[in-house]
């Protein structure tokens, strides 16, 4: 199973920082991203990182990427997480919003049960931290038309680690326990639909 990481954003992206500008969105992506390949890469997965380069890549070029593979080897082999921080307001002013979500494309699809076994591994390493969800279809993942989601071929998910608008949440964010929490839950959710979708897998032979 072929594991895209997508790091959102690039360095010259407008905005995506915190009032302050101390906090960078695209820079801490790459380093959560980053660390989520070396893992599971480490552990014998093949994981790579969707966006090598500094600058912010077109996100139409992100999905030909993912798909180009799909179209090669099959969009059931192969998995898509979108690293991202969320923001609220107009960037200059600090605001209350805070949490950790996880978005899917509209409809009942694949990525529904990776978003959940993602989601269950950030109730264990984000104990602290709002779990903000929408329960509304029977799972906790948010539905959204994100580009990404909406027009990459196999499972993608898109998780909004903690807001970056939010003061106490984003210096948090920037603490190596906060990086190591949010690396881990995402290599634990992943690890996890894998062995899931193994287990289906070996059932229906």
């Amino acid at each position: 199973m072929k594991i895209f990481i997508d790091n959102g954003h690039g360095q010259f992206t407008a905005g995506k920082r915190s009032p302050d500008g101390e906090f960078r969105e695209a820079f801490y992506n790459r380093e959560i991203a980053k660390r989520i390949v070396t893992d599971l890469q480490d552990r014998g997965y093949d994981a790579e990182l969707l966006v090598p380069e500094d600058d912010d890549i077109p996100l139409k070029e992100r999905c030909l990427r993912v798909n180009k593979w799909c179209l090669l080897h099959g969009k059931q082999n192969a998995i898509c997480i979108s690293i991202h921080v969320n923001a609220q307001g107009n960037g200059s002013q600090w605001t209350k919003a805070s949490g950790w979500s996880i978005y899917t494309s509209k409809g009942n699809t694949a990525a529904d049960s990776l978003a959940n076994c993602i989601a269950e591994a950030a109730k264990k390493y984000l104990p602290d931290m709002r779990l903000r969800a929408d329960y509304s279809d029977g799972d906790i993942d948010f539905e959204e038309e994100f580009y990404i989601l909406k027009h990459t071929m196999p499972a993608c998910v898109l998780s909004e680690n903690g807001f970056m608008t939010n003061e106490k949440e984003c210096r948090w964010l920037q603490t190596r326990e906060a990086k190591q929490a949010i690396a881990d839950l995402h290599v634990e959710g992943i690890i996890e639909y894998l062995e899931q979708v193994g287990s289906i897998s070996c059932q229906s032979r």
